[in-house]
């Protein structure tokens, strides 16, 4: 199962950690490592990647933040290896994504002596750019035929558990999703409402 249908698949210059991804994920698939067990993998190691900003190690930080957005892609081919979708999955996997881009970000302010207010600034800009490209890539999600739809254009209710995990963890994780997300789903929405609309994107991206 792929996240998107043969027709909607573009070029992706940030998803250059894919083919690692998929190999890693092949080796994992006949284990007993679960996908929500690769993602926390994949926090811990972007705190490590915060730790070694903050002490000086720039290099291991640089190759740990690499490390970190392999594993960020071996977390979802795994699930759709072993077909196990999961809502825990898909807001964890986010949640971790935001936290870790703050706390890096606030990192190298701190170490370069900058502004908070300059390093609130690239937060805010960071993460709307990131919503920008999540808006039009769930939108060709839900439109691909077969397509993984555990992501929805609009996050406004609490989905119901999938086989496997607990409706109070994605309650949760819903919730916390939403405090962190919110403001720049709306924004973007408020920008381009009626992309949903929109059956075909240019096939190019970044």
């Amino acid at each position: 199962m792929s996240k998107l249908s043969p027709e909607h698949k573009f070029f992706d210059v940030s998803d250059y950690g894919r083919p690692i991804a998929k190999f890693c994920a092949n080796i994992l698939k006949n284990t007993s490592a679960t996908p929500v067990q690769v993602t926390l993998v994949f926090g811990i190691c972007g705190l490590c990647a915060v730790y070694g900003i903050l002490h000086g190690f720039y290099v291991t930080a640089g190759l740990l933040l690499i490390l970190k957005s392999i594993i960020d892609a071996i977390d979802g081919e795994l699930s759709r290896l072993k077909k196990t979708p999961s809502y825990t999955g898909r807001y964890l996997d986010s949640i971790f994504d935001i936290i870790l881009n703050f706390l890096v970000l606030m990192a190298i302010g701190y170490v370069s002596q900058l502004s908070v207010w300059l390093i609130l600034m690239a937060f805010a800009c960071l993460q709307l750019q990131g919503t920008l490209y999540n808006y039009y890539y769930v939108i060709l999600r839900n439109n691909s035929a077969g397509g993984d739809a555990t992501s929805q254009i609009f996050e406004t209710k609490t989905p119901k558990a999938l086989p496997g995990e607990k409706q109070k963890t994605v309650n949760i994780l819903f919730t916390l999703y939403i405090f962190l997300y919110g403001i720049f789903d709306r924004t973007i929405y408020a920008i381009d409402p009626h992309a949903y609309k929109m059956q075909s994107f240019p096939n190019s991206g970044s």
